[in-house]
């Protein structure tokens, strides 16, 4: 077993100027490529199938099974979209890979393009990200110029454009259908599922969506094999993760361990909890997950220990709370945020995240009863599996959990109200 600590996926991070192509080629950049172009698409789609590789991007889905759905004919082009649009609250680790090492992205792309018969690549950014987007277009300038992108890269005979979007900055075109919207000039809003992308994608053409992560991944697999990538992590969830820790720790930033790392071993690396002030709560893949304890401290943190413990591993956006934080606020504000960015198309979501941020702002601000928790969860039910995409499901999730393990601190809101206002209580009496 490998070094626990053993970087992969950030090893240049801290070269000089590890953005630049010269970098990255002096560290085995674009072997990778070279490599895999002599091979067949067919080739490398198993190796990535047999090394285990699952989505980086929150669901979890092994890669090279979706690789392996795009058809095998030409009757139209064939796309692969890379989700560079980081907007779920406490994710922050695709954009410092991109302004770190660009190249391993392009290098994935070309990889996975080849491997998927594609001859245009598409990276949607984040479109308030525009440092990132610059970075990415100087790379792909310089990959370019070096003929790894374009006609006839390597001198294989395959030809593959790669285009930079920036997105339209709204929280719904991280979802697949809705970026693809997006991309094609309209309204970020999610498709209606079959047909799925790999049959009817970007202009209606076959189409793989992956997140930065996981493509920037296959390089490493095609250049030590997909035995080597089982070393790391665990059995069905194998090799590095980059996770995100925020809040209250001493040293928030990206942390590269392997998959089914425990929030004990990342605050260890982090330095633990600032100040020295408890863990309260946490989140173990951004405001979508439900929450977890302090009783959730030697939870695997990989696809299937977050599921067993009553959570989801998501972007493994770990957001570490104190026990100076209200819960019930830390709440409020993640469901405000799902109000703001529904985008309105279904009604379970556009209506119930209203009305979840209003009855969670009246509570915290002293104006709550202790029926407003019942009401919460009803709504709650109603949006659960009815809304169109995962968005509403990831409203509710904050809420659930919250009150799941901290009901008392709900109840408490309303008990000071009724302390705070005995005429009122007199009256409703």
């Amino acid at each position: 077993m490998p070094d626990p600590i053993t970087p992969v996926l950030t090893k240049r991070w801290l070269s000089p100027n590890s953005w630049r192509i010269e970098t990255y080629e002096q560290l085995e950049g674009y072997t990778a490529a070279s490599k895999a172009l002599a091979g067949t698409p067919e080739q490398l789609v198993q190796v990535v199938k047999d090394s285990g590789l699952r989505g980086r991007g929150g669901a979890g889905f092994p890669a090279g099974v979706k690789w392996s759905f795009m058809p095998p004919n030409f009757d139209k082009p064939h796309y692969l979209v890379i989700n560079a649009d980081e907007g779920e609250p406490g994710t922050c680790k695709d954009i410092p890979l991109m302004m770190a090492d660009p190249h391993s992205l392009i290098e994935g792309c070309i990889i996975a393009s080849y491997a998927m018969r594609s001859n245009h690549c598409f990276i949607y950014v984040r479109g308030e990200a525009l440092h990132c987007i610059r970075r990415l277009n100087a790379a792909a300038r310089e990959a370019y110029a070096k003929g790894y992108l374009g006609k006839n890269i390597f001198g294989t005979g395959y030809d593959l454009e790669l285009t930079v979007h920036a997105g339209a900055g709204a929280y719904i075109c991280g979802e697949e259908t809705a970026l693809l919207d997006s991309l094609e000039g309209r309204r970020g809003q999610p498709r209606l599922k079959p047909p799925f992308p790999a049959a009817a994608g970007l202009y209606a053409a076959p189409t793989t969506v992956n997140n930065v992560e996981t493509i920037a991944s296959a390089p490493f697999i095609i250049n030590a094999g997909s035995d080597w990538f089982r070393e790391m992590g665990r059995e069905k969830s194998p090799g590095p993760k980059i996770y995100s820790i925020s809040g209250h720790v001493e040293k928030p930033g990206q942390y590269e361990c392997p998959l089914g790392t425990t929030l004990r071993e990342l605050l260890e690396l982090a330095g633990g909890m600032k100040d020295g002030i408890p863990l309260k709560f946490w989140t173990p893949g951004g405001s979508s997950t439900p929450m977890f304890t302090a009783e959730h401290l030697d939870v695997p943190l990989d696809f299937e220990g977050a599921a067993e413990a009553g959570s989801m591993l998501g972007t493994t956006a770990v957001q570490v709370f104190n026990e100076t934080v209200s819960v019930p606020w830390a709440v409020m504000k993640w469901t405000e945020f799902y109000e703001h960015e529904s985008c309105g198309k279904c009604t379970p979501c556009r209506e119930g995240t209203y009305w979840l941020a209003q009855i969670l702002e009246r509570m915290v601000e002293g104006h709550g009863t202790a029926e407003d928790i019942d009401t919460l969860l009803d709504v709650c039910d109603n949006i659960l599996g009815r809304s169109f995409c995962a968005l509403g499901d990831g409203a509710v999730s904050p809420i659930q959990s919250g009150i799941k393990y901290f009901r008392e601190e709900f109840l408490a809101l309303c008990e000071k109200n009724k302390a705070a206002q005995p005429e009122l209580v007199g009256a409703q009496a």
